[in-house]
């Protein structure tokens, strides 16, 4: 089963998190890979955040083993490390990093159609990992399987812990949520694995997707893992890069009652001034019993004579024997923190325990999970990392009338320097450079200032031909030049210039009047109207018109959703227009529903291509559940990502109790049917606002 992306197609993301740690959640996400790998899926791996060895708090063991058994980019600069997480979380810029994990996703997928990432695990070094978790899923829109353990108490218990795992996802409704694996069945004192298929935790929404039964000698380690772990003394290396290690005995007893200890794959803790117990042992070992291995402790070496004596038992046998200088209760400690990680250079270990692991995943799932289609909602910070990578491809010019405002300033600096955009700085040199100067940025080869009062005069002809019907003078297009907004204006006119930003200083009026004037509307657009980009936690909505038209007609209602049709499209956002009322469907009537109905109608008469529907109560276009029971046979109730308001007064209202009472972050607005593009910035406005509002201009400048 080869699937086939095609190109443009986004890969599939699938993030693996653990119920909690210790349940082996590297070793699953080596069987999901290779379950799908040897189906013929093209799979790739990815691990977002690096998570450091407790112990060396320098190396990720399980990124290690994952790259070494994957065709996966195993490049570092791909991978976050952990002091840049805890950085973004004092700074509460957690969303600013998303942009990063979504530019190494990228960078990393190559052509894989269906990418693996392992999940951050909760210790006490890393109390972030559930929130990093939970970003990063919602950044890559990843679709999430949870791994848990069937060994508890009982089948109530596992259920619980896949429900708050769930309910941090969102819940069980949320369609990312794929299924769970389970880890650890049918052992001693675990639940079995039809306990684990009959729980109601499972159906259609949420799968089991695969139970892994207990098998120990799976994660046996080698004894010359357990020598490095100790540093132990090698007395006779035998066969210690091949044996394994079951399980492990103090032995503390006479040869007569510990008999039943010296069993194949067992490693014997034993004081080397035990003489009796170091005889018995190596007897054991040459009777074929297949230890493990034999590691003397304390401080007094073993007996010369009765080492002579059982040598060449020892070599017959080819048993391993380690030497280690420290009591039987600090070996307990460090026997605890050994095996946690499955060692690089373990080809027969990974090789096994992928395979066993595909095995127990289920395959029945992935056939219609690759065919089925991706959702296209995007994140914020896909959103954002999307219009800069947009831009930077476009390489537009981009004029800033307020060129010596500090804010503007920075913004234009990150600009050039990220390659989103040439910007033109309107203002006297030495002022831009003052104001670079004592906000600590520098301005490089992208940028230019321009002084306006060295150029003004080269437009005054041409605006006096524009506005000659308005009965223009010189001395009027010379005062009218002395306004940054009409110079910048007068520039995108001549094609000097891509596009306009401004609004940091100036009145949203100020902005937007010399465009009207001079720019006009685009061909095929008989108005300009404005667009919100609403930035919920889970996703981007558009909202059109909440800025410009305060009571559109039926037709320029219409004119409103197709223009906000295709500003969604050119940023990536699959439009499903809404056409908002106070009523859904044929349930209420009045001048403004009727307004609704007409220009619904409109929008499919003219654009047969777009997916509308209305009137639509708000809820009924955002909200699933209630889509369904207002309006059930809509294409677009409950999934709305384009929401037409009947006016300026509901929009307006609208967008601004969304962004303050969801937290929300608004850009716009944005204009939208200008013959070239012009937008406003708030006065409020913060860099990061003016950096993603050029990038926005240099991305419809593309589109114009």
């Amino acid at each position: 089963m080869r699937s086939a992306r095609k190109e443009g197609d986004m890969a599939k993301a699938i993030l693996v998190v653990a119920t909690h740690p210790g349940i082996g959640l590297t070793s699953t996400v080596l069987g999901l890979y290779h379950a799908l790998d040897r189906k013929g899926v093209k799979v790739g791996f990815h691990k977002p955040v690096m998570q450091y060895d407790v112990e060396s708090q320098d190396v990720d063991h399980s990124r290690a083993v994952l790259l070494h058994s994957s065709r996966a980019v195993g490049d570092d600069a791909l991978v976050i490390r952990p002091e840049a997480v805890q950085q973004a979380l004092d700074a509460d810029n957690l969303d600013e990093l998303m942009e990063t994990v979504i530019q190494n996703f990228e960078a990393a997928k190559g052509d894989a159609d269906v990418v693996i990432m392992e999940g951050l695990l909760e210790t006490p070094n890393v109390p972030y990992a559930g929130e990093c978790n939970r970003q990063i899923a919602r950044a890559l829109g990843a679709d999430v399987i949870l791994l848990s353990d069937a060994r508890v108490s009982s089948i109530a218990r596992l259920e619980n812990r896949l429900d708050f795992a769930a309910n941090a996802f969102g819940g069980y409704e949320k369609g990312h949520l794929l299924g769970a694996i389970v880890n650890y069945a049918d052992g001693a004192g675990a639940l079995s694995r039809a306990e684990i298929e009959n729980s109601k935790a499972f159906n259609a929404n949420f799968k089991l997707l695969g139970v892994i039964s207990s098998r120990p000698e799976i994660a046996a380690p080698r004894v010359s893992d357990l020598q490095q772990h100790l540093d132990a003394t090698v007395l006779f290396e035998g066969e210690s890069s091949t044996r394994r290690i079951l399980d492990y005995v103090l032995f503390a007893r006479t040869p007569a009652n510990a008999a039943d200890f010296l069993r194949p794959g067992y490693c014997i803790f034993l004081p080397a001034d035990r003489d009796d117990a170091l005889m018995a042992t190596t007897i054991s070992a040459k009777a074929g019993n297949n230890l493990a291995c034999l590691v003397l402790t304390g401080p007094l070496p073993a007996s010369d004579v009765v080492m002579n004596l059982c040598k060449p038992l020892i070599e017959e046998a080819k048993l391993p024997v380690l030497h280690l200088g420290t009591s039987s209760w600090e070996i307990s400690k460090l026997i605890e923190k050994f095996n946690r990680y499955i060692p690089v250079d373990d080809e027969q270990r990974i090789r096994e325990t992928k395979e066993y692991f595909a095995d127990g995943i289920k395959d029945d799932w992935f056939a219609g999970y690759l065919s089925a289609a991706r959702s296209v909602s995007l994140s914020p910070a896909a959103f954002r990392y999307q219009i800069v990578q947009r831009a930077i491809a476009a390489q537009k010019t981009i004029v800033l009338p307020e060129g010596d405002e500090p804010r503007t300033v920075v913004a234009a600096s990150i600009c050039a320097e990220r390659g989103m955009a040439r910007c033109v700085l309107l203002a006297k040199p030495e002022s831009v450079q003052a104001v670079a100067a004592q906000q600590g940025v520098t301005l490089g080869d992208n940028i230019t200032i321009i002084d306006p009062a060295a150029v003004r005069e080269k437009y005054v002809a041409r605006l006096v031909e524009l506005r000659k019907a308005k009965g223009m003078t010189e001395d009027q297009a010379r005062e009218a030049l002395e306004d940054g907004v009409m110079l910048g204006t007068m520039m995108l006119e001549a094609g000097e210039v891509d596009g306009l930003v401004s609004g940091a200083v100036h009145t949203t009026a100020n902005t937007i009047r010399p465009p009207l004037q001079i720019i006009k509307t685009a061909p095929g657009a008989s108005m300009v109207s404005s667009v919100f980009f609403m930035c919920l936690p889970d996703q981007v909505l558009v909202y059109g018109d909440c800025a410009i038209v305060p009571n559109p007609t039926a037709d320029e209602l219409a004119q409103i959703a197709i223009q906000s049709n295709d500003s969604a499209k050119a940023f990536g956002i699959e439009p499903r227009v809404a056409m908002i009322s106070y009523s859904t469907g044929s349930s209420g009537s009045g001048a403004d529903v009727e307004k609704v109905k007409e220009a619904t109608a409109k929008v499919r008469e003219l654009r047969p291509d777009i997916l509308v529907d209305g009137p639509l109560q708000y809820d009924a276009a955002a909200v699933e559940s209630v889509g369904k029971q207002k309006a059930p046979n809509s294409p677009v109730a409950g999934q709305a990502s384009v929401f037409i308001f009947p006016d300026l007064n509901t929009g307006n209202t609208t967008y601004k109790a969304v962004q303050r009472s969801a937290n929300a972050i608004s850009m716009g607005p944005v204009l939208q049917g200008m013959r070239k593009p012009v937008n406003d910035l708030s006065r409020g406005a913060l860099v990061d606002d003016i950096v993603y509002t050029i990038a926005i201009t240099a991305v419809q400048a593309a589109h114009s």
